[in-house]
């Protein structure tokens, strides 16, 4: 992944498909043959035809000077101006092909697809500058590792929208922000003692648009050892960007631990832990917490923290209504980066379409002190396993956006503090509430903290309301004695009503 600063039905069969995409464009190096009919149902068929056949590892030969690649000299080769695709801007999307090199060695095939046929993207060396690298002679034939969906500003100015490189990972962002938060098609035993499998796009088919039509579609063939799947992604660009995502899955074996919806972010060190003692920032995260609206209308909200070991968080629900990585904090006192500017990152929220099930919404928090590596990650986890051979078909939409569209109606967390408590062996933490509904002087002369935790005890509990500032803080210190875990939960309430969403959190050594 790349660093924060800068992610008509066919005629015949599945294999003329596969036939219909040896054809090149404008990268080509041969002349064109007559282009094929294309549809998004076809690649379904070609999905299911390749889980029927045993797993082909895809050829990573590179040149070692692609290979050997810093970060700084991978970066340093881009598309010329005219390598870049539909860049005439009859379309309103331009397609900027990503090189391979450095850690991007999977080949990604790519097709364009105008007027209902397809026909492939080829390589060519020539249409891409190469930086300080040294080539002894031009690479011929590598594909790609992904490209760029670029949009031109008010201005017109291009401005990167989406990037899709490397396994199944993606990202995209709101107007005004940067680059952060990335979401995966499909994430295999993430967290597992077995080790995790990556699954990652062999093909896509990217459509065409048209200004009026203000959306862009892409098809992609998912493969890995253990699945293949057909996706299809409707970008929505906007204030926020959305992105419509359909799947097909077609595994080649039982499937206990698979992740959808899957997402990753980096939280070096917050308010929350203090692995940033010595750092002159305030805070180092371009997520605050993970967001969820479960299947029976609860809001509950669960600050991440980069811990001192593995933690795995599992939070069941049934068709569960939405969850995602926010960011709450949008100042930049609430950092002081001036590099990194942690407050535009984007959060990204999901809203599944269609019976999910029972299952969970799983949290992985991982050990890190490399601000550029994402150590948070948080999917959906089916209860119900995918059996060998059967189809399993999902939908959802993604909101990549500076504030999401569903949000608690009553009063949410905007901030969590934890230190040392009042004794030895405790620990206190600070939560901020606020809302509209506790600027309400005579309402908040009766609110009310209800804490619960274990194990351990709660040794101190009080309430600070603030209707001024439409707030309200809780502080309290629990003793843990021996214990090297605590869970605790955090509501508001008020004449035996909820005034807040739900605060999660587990403290660990």
């Amino acid at each position: 992944m790349l660093k924060r600063r800068e992610v008509l039905q066919l005629a015949g069969s599945a294999a003329a498909l596969a036939a219909a995409n040896t054809l090149p464009s404008a990268f080509a190096q041969e002349q064109p043959a007559e282009a094929m009919p294309f549809s998004g149902p076809a690649v379904v068929d070609m999905a299911r035809a390749l889980a029927a056949k045993p797993f082909a590892a895809p050829n990573l030969d590179l040149p070692g000077a692609l290979t050997s690649l810093t970060y700084e000299g991978y970066v340093a080769i881009r598309a010329k101006p005219e390598g870049l695709i539909w860049s005439d801007d009859s379309s309103g999307f331009v397609i900027e092909p990503l090189h391979r090199g450095f850690i991007f060695t999977n080949p990604m095939q790519i097709n364009l697809v105008e007027g209902g046929l397809s026909r492939r993207l080829n390589y060519d060396a020539s249409k891409f500058v190469f930086g300080g690298v040294n080539l002894p002679a031009p690479p011929t034939k590598l594909d790609f590792s992904g490209f760029r969906v670029l949009r031109r500003d008010d201005r017109g100015e291009l401005q990167e929208l989406a990037i899709f490189q490397g396994a199944s990972f993606f990202r995209s962002a709101a107007r005004g922000q940067n680059l952060g938060v990335t979401s995966r098609g499909l994430s295999i035993r993430t967290g597992d003692a077995r080790g995790e499998e990556f699954p990652f796009f062999r093909t896509v088919w990217i459509e065409k648009s048209s200004r009026a039509a203000n959306a862009l579609t892409i098809n992609a063939l998912l493969d890995s050892e253990s699945v293949s799947g057909a996706y299809r992604f409707t970008i929505h660009p906007g204030d926020a960007t959305i992105i419509d995502v359909e799947c097909s899955l077609f595994p080649r074996a039982a499937l206990d631990n698979f992740g959808l919806a899957t997402m990753s972010a980096t939280s070096l060190f917050s308010p929350l832990d203090r692995r940033g003692d010595d750092d002159v920032r305030d805070a180092a995260a371009e997520c605050t917490g993970l967001q969820m609206l479960t299947g029976a209308g609860e809001w509950v909200w669960r600050p991440v923290s980069n811990r001192n070991n593995l933690q795995i968080s599992e939070f069941v629900d049934s068709n569960p209504k939405g969850f995602g990585f926010l960011q709450r904090n949008r100042e930049f006192d609430d950092f002081y980066d001036l590099i990194q500017h942690w407050e535009r990152r984007p959060s990204l929220w999901v809203e599944p379409i269609g019976d999910w099930g029972p299952g969970s919404v799983e949290l992985v928090e991982i050990p890190s002190d490399n601000e550029n590596a994402q150590n948070m990650i948080a999917f959906w986890r089916s209860k119900t396993p995918l059996a060998k051979g059967q189809q399993a078909d999902f939908a959802y939409r993604q909101f990549w956006c500076w504030s999401p569209p569903s949000r608690p109606p009553a009063a949410a967390v905007t901030g969590s503090r934890g230190g040392r408590g009042g004794a030895a062996k405790q620990r206190r933490f600070l939560v901020e509430f606020r809302g509209d509904a506790l600027g309400d002087f005579a309402r908040m002369a009766d609110v009310k903290a209800n804490l619960s935790i274990f194990p351990g005890k709660i040794a101190s509990l009080r309430t600070y309301p603030a209707p001024e500032r439409k707030s309200c803080y809780v502080q309290f210190d629990i003793d843990v004695a021996s214990e090297n875990a605590c869970e605790m939960r955090l509501t508001l309430e008020s004449q035996g009503a909820p005034l807040s969403e739900t605060w999660l959190y587990r403290w660990t050594l």
